[in-house]
This record gives C-alpha cells, structure tokens and sequence, in this order.
C-alpha cells in the first residue's frame, strides 16, 4: 500500500485543529521557511492563503532559531508576536512543526500536544510503503478521569471467566536503546533498522487475545530527551503498566534503570502498577556485556515486591510478544486482586450495617466437613472485620467471636446448634447426582425445626453443568415443614466460581435476615 502523505497530513491536522479552536493554523516547514505541509482553520479561503499567512508569520521567527540553536539539540520553543503566540517544535535537522495559536492560548497547555503532533509528522514524512501510522489525538486530561473512574467503577467480577481488559501502557528507557522498535515488531509484526529518536511521544493502539481475555492497549513510547521530562509527567497520568527498556550492550543504559524506575515513582499517582524491566538487543550474543543474572537481580531490588523481567529482540521478534503478554498478565492479575479487595470491602460494609441493626449478629455454616466451608473461611479471613476469640475450634464446631457483635459458627451436618442463629447456609455438594441424597431434606428439615421463626436459611447446591437445577431444588419439597414458621428459605447454585461467587451469596443472606426480621 502506498502512503498517502497529503492524505494522512490533512487528517492529522484537521482533527487537531477540531479539538483545539485556540489553533490558528499548523504547518510543516523546512528550515528555510519552505512549508511542506499545512493547515489553517476553516475561515481561510485558499491553500494559497494557508501559506501566506504562515510563511509571513513563521519566517522572521525562524531566521532568529537558526542564529539561536543549533537543530541537533533543539528542542522546542515558543515566541509572541503583536497578534499570535507561536510555538516550534524541531521534527529533525531540517524540519521543524509550527504551531500559530491565538494570543489568549496556553502554550503550556499545548506544548504536550505540539510533541506529538512532531511525532507523527516525523512518522509521515519518513513512512515506507505499508507502514501502519495511528494518528487519533490524544487528551492528555481524559487520562485522569478515566483512571479515576476505573478505580471507582471496579465491581465483582467472574474472576475464573473470561473479561475484556484496556489499559494505558508506558514504555520508557534511554536513547536508542530499542522501545520503538519493540512497539513496532509488536504492533506492526516488523522491524526498522533505520533509527530515528522518539519527538517527546508517540501513541499507538493494539488489540490482543491473551488466554481468551481481550487485551487493548494503548502503548505511549517516551522520548528519553532530558528537555522533554517536564512533559513526561503530563504523558504519564494515568498509566497503568509500564515497560522500561535498557539495551543488553550497553552498560550506560543498564545504570540508568533505576534512573527510569524513580521518575515512574515520582510522576504516577499509582506507585504499584505493574513493570516489566526488558533488556532488548538480545540477537546481538558477540556484543551483549549484561547477562541475564544482572538484570534479574536489579529487577528484584527497585520495589518490595521486585519487577518482573525478560530479555527481548526486537530484530528477530524473540520473546516480544511474551513481553507485552507478560505485562497484560500482570496487569490482569493486579485489577482482580483490586477488584477482589473491593468486595471484601462491601462484605465488611454490609455486616456492619446489619450489625448497627440487629446488635448482635450470628451465622451459622452447615457443611459435609469443616475443611470446607466458603462461607466460613470467606468471613474469618476478612482482616478489617476486626479482633475475634476463637471460642471453640474442635472436630465437629468451630465458633468464633468478634468485639463488634458478629458471631460465626462452622458445623457438621450431624452437629449444629441453631438457638441464636440469624441465618444457616447449608451446602450439599450435588455434582453428577441426578437426585438429592434422602439424609440432605433430613438435614433441612432438622434445620427448620431448631431455627427460630423469623430466620433465614440458605440452601447452597454445588452443582456442575450437567447437574438438572430445577429436578434437585423440587425433590426437598418442604412447604409444609414452614407452616408454623416464618423463616425464609433461598436456594443457591454453587458452581466453580464459588470463591468470587460467595461475596454475593453472604451479602444475600444479610439482607434476608435484615428483611425477615420486619416481616409481620
């Protein structure tokens, strides 16, 4: 496929200019004023007057960064004039984006935007046939509200099924030491020898299949010039991964990883997101001067909780793609464990509210054996629950006793003492039956008997896919056994996910006894 320039800089342009009135007009020009691209807002009435206007405004200006900078160190800079505000930003040697602005504009604001606009016109102008070039435009100040959300939007989830997962994904390291390369061979499925530092940013998307998970990422590579770091903070809002890349031969590169690893610490809020330490060049065996027990031993010292780490080559592919995947993996891991503590969270919310409404609160878990009982194990091990006495804790009982009201009891099916109970949950374990076991509606029955009126049971089947739901729940048939009591009884499918599943079941139960107890 041919690369259509004019095409991709109409669209680069005219989508930036959309988002941002404040521009007055953009433009690529050589360093002797020549504009090789260009747009100009709407009112303008020709191409011709796109030009004219640039070249009046931008060519004095130029004349002065020509005597000022020399264009390997230059950076980006900005000038006013008696009607507009003008900001350069340096593609290359001899190329330079411009950017006129009204004179009521932030340049501070805009300058982030300017580098990436740089990028990608750096990007078009040195594109091969059948390169992929992503040119959407970013808002920076979406990233916040957008991690923000996602930390207060997070609910149970099905932990052990499926999910689709996006996130924002930073890759950073020194000078040439292979990040683009890295995207490019990930994204891309190729390889450029020809090397071209990064303008401040460069943003690409990428969707992936990870173990039937649907992974989107949105990859931000940043530039490792020393005058673009008081953007990076800007770029870094809201990441939630990060690759830092160093090149297995080059010491210099292999030093400044922790470098890298503070300012990470430093400009994201998120001091946990997950990171993976990449030592690239690995084709390059003759000149590699890094060996892997370096990388792995620095890789276990930046946090507490040590980074992952993986050697990669960009030339040959070499475990890239189980870079990326290693990351997603990473990530996926940390957002169930947050989701997990947040149902934790509700569950400890949820008995402390019934608690303020009943004073004392006792539950009682009625099981085949002690060893397994979810709805037990799920509640003693909530550590912001508070302090508890185990009361008793022998072959047939376990009670426990908490300073805030809660009491929780573990029985046998054959040894359970009900006398203050607030709510039973009783599991049978119905996997590959066809029918329930005669001794299970004996159990029930005993259950309905020894609870007091007003009370809750729940009716826990750990069924599998084959089991019939409908068949097992008829078969106890108890309508008659709760004539004289006002108890009510809820039935439940168990199945695989019963560790993520058990949160919801207890929250059910607390609201039941909290609504049985007003019934009339």
């Amino acid at each position: 496929m041919v690369i259509k320039r004019n095409k991709l800089f109409r669209e680069l342009f005219g989508n930036f200019l959309e988002k941002f009135p404040e521009v007055e007009a953009i433009v690529v020009s050589d360093i002797e004023g020549f504009v090789i691209a260009g747009e100009k807002k709407k009112e303008a009435k020709s191409s011709l007057e796109i030009v004219s206007v640039l070249t009046t405004l931008i060519n004095p200006v130029l004349e002065r960064i020509r005597n000022e900078f020399s264009f390997k160190s230059f950076g980006s800079s900005s000038f006013d004039t008696e009607d507009y505000r003008l900001l350069f930003v340096s593609i290359d040697e001899d190329r330079i984006l411009s950017l006129v602005l009204n004179s009521m504009a932030s340049i501070e604001m805009l300058a982030p935007y300017g580098l990436y606009i740089a990028e990608k016109s750096a990007q078009i102008l040195t594109a091969k046939d059948d390169d992929v070039i992503q040119i959407t435009i970013p808002n920076f100040e979406d990233e916040i509200s957008r991690h923000e959300t996602l930390k207060q939007t997070l609910v149970p989830s099905e932990l052990l099924e499926k999910g689709s997962y996006s996130f924002k994904f930073v890759v950073v390291g020194d000078h040439e030491v292979g990040k683009t390369s890295l995207i490019r061979r990930f994204v891309e499925r190729k390889f450029s020898a020809d090397y071209r530092a990064t303008i401040g940013l460069n943003i690409l998307a990428h969707d992936f299949l990870l173990e039937g998970n649907e992974i989107s990422l949105t990859l931000w590579d940043l530039g490792a010039q020393e005058f673009f770091r008081r953007y990076r903070k800007i770029y870094y809002t809201g990441a939630e991964a990060a690759f830092i890349v160093y090149d297995l031969t080059d010491r210099k590169s292999f030093e400044h990883i922790q470098n890298w690893y503070n300012e990470l610490i430093e400009f994201i809020e998120d001091k946990n997101i997950p990171v993976v330490l990449v030592g690239n060049k690995l084709d390059l065996v003759n000149e590699r001067i890094i060996n892997r027990e370096e990388g792995l031993e620095l890789s276990r010292s930046l946090s507490l909780e040590g980074v992952s780490h993986i050697e990669t080559s960009a030339l040959s592919g070499e475990n890239v793609n189980d870079a990326f995947k290693l990351i997603a993996y990473h990530y996926i891991m940390r957002l169930r464990k947050m989701e997990e503590q947040k149902v934790k969270i509700d569950l400890i919310n949820e008995i402390t509210e019934t608690l303020k409404k009943l004073v004392i609160l006792e539950l009682s878990f009625i099981n085949e054996s002690l060893t397994w009982s979810p709805g037990f194990q799920t509640i003693i091990n909530l550590e912001k629950l508070g302090d508890y006495s185990v009361i008793k804790d022998s072959e047939k009982e376990q009670l426990y006793a908490y300073k805030n009201g809660l009491i929780v009891n573990n029985f046998l099916y054959d040894s359970f003492n009900l006398a203050n109970t607030d709510g039973a949950f009783i599991i049978f374990d119905a996997r590959d039956k066809i029918h329930i076991d005669p001794q299970w509606k004996e159990i029930l029955i005993e259950t309905i008997r020894k609870i007091r009126k007003k009370r809750v049971i729940i009716i826990g089947l750990r069924i599998t896919e084959s089991s019939d739901w409908s068949q097992l729940m008829e078969e106890f048939k108890i309508e008659e056994d709760l004539e004289e009591k006002l108890v009510t009884i809820l039935f439940l499918k168990i199945g695989p996910d019963f560790r993520e599943k058990v949160y919801d079941h207890l929250k059910l139960m607390l609201n039941a006894i909290v609504n049985t107890r007003n019934l009339k």
